[in-house]
């Protein structure tokens, strides 16, 4: 365990991973430590747990956090530890194993070799029993390595978000020909509206000045303040991604002639978009659907990337051709007494997300037959 991802090196780090996923570079994380977004005073507090040889080289790593509350993670607990403190239990602090405040699917255990898989989930569990912690959560797990928490004995759980997927479209217009007469027609005219009068711009690498920043920060804060009560990156955060992965950046701003309204947020990985944040200073119909997806599957589309992660929650993204798909968290508990409960819990909404999932299908805006 270490006091910082900034205490190793940045290549060795993302060869285990963060060279195809954003939100667990080195980059990422310690442009979070850096700016004071994460670290004292924010109860997310740095703890890496990683496995080196005997030359200290780094094989396998675990971006985690000494958790003070459940804020910033997507996946909701409030429930669990208000049933455990009123049994007479501590749930806080806690282990979260977890890119910060981004819902976005990622390699967790950051390997050298999948033999290490086990090594690095026991030290977890190790640090959560040496230091009184109550559980440990990996959350957002990309698919492919769940089962190496199953594995571990860890309680699987499954949320549903809606992601876009590419298949092989040529254009815009390529997708829209999947798509029902009615809801075709739709898109058109939301986006005809959304873009009527503005200027639409999208931004990467030294292309993004300190003054588009600087108009993002307020956009950010103004849709921070509406839902989280406090924003949780620093105006420090954003330049430092700029400086250190603008490169896997897109910032998409919306202007009234030399005025940013609005913008939209993403992040470019191997096969995926990501959209994170979003903001406004003006409400324009239809302008948030048209930054946040619909610029999102273009750019999607001219770079060859399978998909579209557009965040957490939002319904109104399946009318607009995002498909409802499972993620994955991974949760370990301490107490036998509260690990059986929560299990019991786990296989009954279980159920329930299953559920969702084919009623949800079912409501897609393609051609059906």
């Amino acid at each position: 365990m270490a006091p910082s991802v900034g205490q190793f090196d940045r290549d060795a780090w993302n060869a285990l991973g963060g060279d195809r996923n954003p939100f667990v570079s080195h980059e990422f994380l310690t442009a979070l430590e850096d700016s004071g977004s994460v670290g004292a005073g924010t109860g997310w507090d740095p703890v890496p747990i990683v496995i080196t040889d005997a030359d200290e080289n780094l094989l396998a790593a675990m971006p985690s956090y000494a958790k003070g509350h459940s804020q910033g993670e997507y996946v909701f607990d409030h429930s669990w530890a208000d049933a455990y403190q009123r049994a007479g239990g501590r749930y806080y602090p806690k282990l979260q194993i977890a890119a910060p405040f981004t819902p976005a699917s990622g390699p967790r255990l950051l390997l050298s070799d999948d033999a290490l898989a086990p090594h690095l989930l026991k030290g977890a569990e190790a640090v959560c029993l040496k230091n009184g912690l109550s559980s440990a959560h990996a959350t957002f797990i990309e698919s492919a390595q769940v089962p190496l928490f199953e594995a571990g004995d860890w309680l699987i759980r499954s949320d549903i978000q809606f992601h876009w997927f590419n298949r092989d479209y040529g254009s815009f217009d390529g997708f829209l020909a999947a798509l029902a007469s009615r809801k075709r027609k739709n898109m058109k005219k939301e986006r005809a509206a959304a873009q009527d009068g503005l200027r639409i711009e999208r931004l990467s690498g030294a292309d993004i000045k300190p003054k588009h920043w600087d108009a993002f920060w307020v956009f950010y804060q103004d849709t921070g303040a509406r839902k989280w009560g406090t924003p949780y990156l620093t105006r420090e955060a954003f330049t430092l991604l700029g400086e250190r992965m603008g490169d896997r950046i897109v910032l998409i701003l919306a202007f009234d002639g030399d005025t940013p309204i609005a913008g939209a947020l993403n992040f470019i990985g191997s096969e995926a978009l990501y959209g994170r944040y979003w903001g406004c200073t003006r409400d324009v119909r239809f302008l948030h659907f048209e930054l946040c997806y619909y610029q999102a599957m273009d750019i999607a589309i001219e770079m060859g990337l399978s998909r579209v992660e557009a965040g957490a929650q939002g319904g109104h993204k399946l009318a607009r051709g995002y498909e409802p798909v499972q993620t994955q968290s991974a949760h370990w508990i301490a107490d036998p007494g509260f690990r059986a409960a929560v299990a019991d819990f786990l296989e009954r909404e279980r159920g329930g997300v299953d559920t969702d999932q084919v009623f949800l299908d079912q409501r897609t805006p393609f051609k059906k037959g």
